[in-house]
C-alpha cells in the first residue's frame, strides 16, 4: 500500500467516470495500487442513452467498482452553461463551440457534491498531461471543494495508451469499444474525437472515427426544412412545438447530424500556449448559434451587437481556459442576459450536405423596417445622405489635406 494510501485510511476513492479507456483502467488501477475502494459516478451532461447508462454501470462493476452513480447534470448544464454559450454565440476561434471544456465545470461540481454526499475526502480522475481537461477539472475542483484530495494516475505517472490496455486485457476486464485508438467525449453540445491523426496537422480522421456524423457524405440525404423558437435568447421550441432547451438540443443532434453539420477540426492555442488539434462532432451547436445569431440580426441593435462580439471572444476564452468561476464570467453573463431580452421568434433553415441556409428570420421586436429598408419613408431627404456622407467621411479626406498643407511626410 502507497504512503498516500495509508494516510488516507480505507474511505472510498471517487473516481470520475467516463467509461473511455482511461478511466476504465483506473478502475482497477487505484484499488490495487491505493489499498482503498473505488467508487465511480458518470456525471450525464448528454448523449447518454438509457442503454449507454445501463452499460457503463455494469462495465463499471466488473472493472471492480463497489458502487456506481450516474447523475443526470443536463437541465443544470444547460442553465449554468449552455444558455450563455448560446445568448453570446460562443466559439473558440469562431469556429469550435466548445463542445467538451464547458463540460468539465458541471461534471467537477457535481463530482465535488457527490464525494461530499459519500464521505470521502479523495477524487481521481483520468486526465492526461497533455490536455486541457486537466486544468479545467482542477481549477473547478480546488474552486469548489479545496478539502479534497485529487488524484490524478494517468497524468502524474504518463501512463500511455497502450499500456493501458494491455493492463486490462492481461486480467481479463472489459475494454472500451475504441480501444486504444481513439478518444472521444460526447456530451449535449457535441463530440470530441482525439486519434494520432489529430496529432499531426494534415489530414483528417477516416470516416469510421466519426461518432455521430458518420457517412454523411458517402451517403447524403435530402434537404430538410426546420424551425427553431426562441425566447430571450433560449431555445424554446422545435418546428412550432414547444420543448423544453434539453429536448431543442437532443432532437436537433438527431436531425442535423445525418447532414454532416458541426463536423470540423480544431486547431488552436492550448492553455499552456502549445498547439493543439481536435476533431469535433456539433450539429445540435451549430444549428443552435446559426440561428440565435440570425434572430440577434433581427431584433438587437448595431452597438449592442458589435460590443457582444468582442465579449464573446473573452468568454470563450474564459471557458476554454477553465476559468468559469472567475467574477469576469459572470459579469460577462449578465450583459449576455440583458442583451437577448428582446431576442424572441423563430428561424428556418434548411439543412443539406454540411451546410445550413437561413430561410426565414420573424419576431414581433424585429427592428427591419420595410419604409426604412427601401428609403421610401416620407420624411426621408435623399439631401441627408449626401450631408451624412460629407460628415462620414470627413476624417479620412481631411488627412490628405493636412498633409499637403504642412509639407509633412
Amino acid at each position: 500500500m502507497s504512503n498516500t494510501a495509508a494516510s488516507a485510511g480505507s474511505k472510498p476513492i471517487v473516481l470520475a467516470y467516463s467509461g473511455g479507456l482511461d478511466t476504465s483502467f483506473l478502475v482497477p488501477w487505484v484499488a490495487e495500487n491505493y489499498g482503498r475502494p473505488v467508487i465511480t459516478v458518470t456525471v450525464d451532461t448528454g448523449g447518454i442513452d438509457e442503454a449507454t447508462a445501463r452499460t457503463l454501470g455494469e462495465r463499471a462493476r466488473a472493472l471492480g467498482a463497489i458502487e456506481h452513480h450516474q447523475v443526470d447534470a443536463r437541465a443544470d448544464y444547460f442553465e449554468q452553461v449552455l444558455r450563455f454559450l448560446i445568448m453570446g454565440n460562443v466559439k473558440r476561434g469562431q469556429l469550435y463551440p466548445l463542445c467538451v471544456g464547458a463540460e468539465r465545470v458541471m461534471q467537477a461540481q457535481t463530482i465535488a457534491h457527490m464525494a461530499r454526499k459519500l464521505g470521502t475526502n479523495s477524487i481521481a480522475h483520468g486526465c492526461t498531461a497533455a490536455g486541457n481537461d486537466q486544468v479545467r477539472f482542477e481549477v473547478a475542483l480546488r474552486t469548489l471543494a479545496p478539502e479534497l484530495e485529487i488524484i490524478a494516475p494517468v497524468r502524474d505517472r504518463a501512463f500511455k495508451r497502450q499500456e493501458e490496455l494491455e493492463y486490462l486485457q492481461q486480467r481479463n476486464l472489459p475494454v472500451p469499444p475504441y480501444g486504444a485508438a481513439y478518444s472521444t467525449n460526447r456530451g449535449l453540445w457535441g463530440v470530441t474525437i482525439g486519434g494520432k491523426e489529430t496529432l499531426t496537422s494534415a489530414g483528417s480522421i477516416p470516416d469510421h472515427a466519426w461518432v455521430i456524423t458518420r457517412d454523411a457524405f458517402t451517403n447524403p440525404r435530402e434537404p430538410a426544412r426546420h424551425v427553431i423558437s426562441f425566447k430571450n435568447g433560449r431555445p424554446v421550441g422545435l418546428d412550432g412545438k414547444s420543448l423544453s432547451p434539453v429536448e431543442v438540443i437532443e432532437k436537433l443532434e438527431t436531425l442535423a447530424a445525418p447532414f454532416g453539420i458541426g463536423r470540423g477540426i480544431h486547431l488552436g492555442d492550448t492553455i499552456i500556449g502549445t498547439k493543439g488539434r481536435v476533431a469535433f462532432e456539433a450539429p445540435a451547436a451549430e444549428t443552435l448559434l446559426t440561428a440565435h445569431r440570425e434572430l440577434e440580426a433581427l431584433t438587437v441593435d448595431r452597438e449592442t451587437a458589435h460590443f457582444q462580439q468582442a465579449l464573446s471572444l473573452r468568454y470563450a476564452e474564459l471557458v476554454y481556459y477553465g476559468l468559469w468561476f472567475s467574477p469576469l464570467r459572470a459579469a460577462l453573463d449578465g450583459f449576455f442576459s440583458v442583451a437577448q431580452e428582446r431576442v424572441t421568434g423563430a428561424v428556418g433553415l434548411k439543412l443539406w450536405k454540411g451546410t445550413l441556409t437561413v430561410t426565414k428570420r420573424v419576431s414581433p421586436f424585429s427592428l427591419y423596417r420595410t419604409d426604412l429598408a427601401s428609403f421610401t419613408m416620407g420624411r426621408y431627404n435623399p439631401k441627408d445622405a449626401e450631408g451624412f456622407i460629407n460628415l462620414f467621411a470627413l476624417p479620412v479626406t481631411a488627412r490628405p489635406k493636412a498633409k499637403a498643407e504642412t509639407g509633412h511626410d
